[in-house]
């Protein structure tokens, strides 16, 4: 793989998972560490992405809370988050992870809805904060700044005084055989305590994820209630999800 191929892999790959790993780059390109690295570098030098021990970040999800222009998809998370704001009555408890994607349904919150929302996401918490009706609960504890949400024992213990009535994840990878995935440990624990005090899962993601894996399962297939993508809900891409039971949106 040609240099110029192997950094507009990592950008993809990097736009599309906003965090990507070292190892896990030189294992999918089948090159070595040293040869990653020094892409990285170059990248990281001429500002496309930020480069970080082990890996690197995109730039779309870490300049700050408010931005729109650099988010990848930004179109397709936009109509994603208005189907997931459908799902969403007066007087609910709602669980939400971090992400483009979410940011983009708590930016879409209509300004008459009442309800609570439980996050630890910094810039989903902006926004819900400078929503007119509904209330907002912080988990706190450690803060990741890659992933710009809080995690850590005392945020999962959090977590886990609440019974919500929908967990909304913005998530990273899917695939039938191995459910949901990320690539941050932390961010995994936090993740697997929102599902497992929500009654029901709704997960957001762009179609370029579905199908693809990252190396930490956060949970199978079988938790997930709702999938909400940019396709038509009768899109032969998520035919295998709605044989599996899923609702899809």
């Amino acid at each position: 793989m040609l240099k110029k191929e192997r950094q507009n892999y990592i950008l993809h790959q990097i736009n599309l998972h906003n965090r990507v790993l070292l190892a896990d780059l030189s294992q999918h390109m089948n090159v070595s560490d040293d040869t990653v690295r020094r892409d990285l570098h170059e990248l990281s030098k001429t500002g496309k992405i930020i480069k970080v021990h082990g890996g690197a970040l995109s730039l779309s999800f870490h300049n700050g809370l408010a931005f729109y222009n650099d988010v990848y998809s930004h179109t397709q998370k936009k109509g994603i988050a208005q189907k997931a704001v459908s799902l969403i009555q007066n007087g609910m408890y709602i669980m939400t992870s971090g992400g483009t994607t979410i940011l983009e349904m708590a930016r879409s919150l209509p300004p008459e809805l009442e309800a609570t929302f439980i996050s630890g996401s910094i810039p989903a918490i902006y926004e819900y904060m400078n929503h007119p009706s509904i209330q907002v609960i912080v988990i706190g504890d450690k803060l990741s700044k890659q992933a710009k949400v809080t995690t850590g024992f005392e945020a999962i213990s959090r977590i886990r005084e609440f019974q919500a009535d929908i967990c909304f994840l913005g998530i990273n990878a899917i695939d039938i055989a191995n459910g949901i995935s990320d690539n941050d440990w932390d961010v995994v624990q936090v993740k697997k305590a929102m599902i497992d005090s929500s009654k029901k899962l709704v997960c957001l993601t762009i179609s370029e994820k579905i199908n693809t894996r990252q190396p930490i399962q956060v949970c199978n297939i079988g938790k997930i209630d709702t999938l909400i993508t940019e396709l038509p809900k009768d899109d032969p891409l998520l035919a295998p999800y709605r044989a599996a039971g899923i609702q899809i949106l």
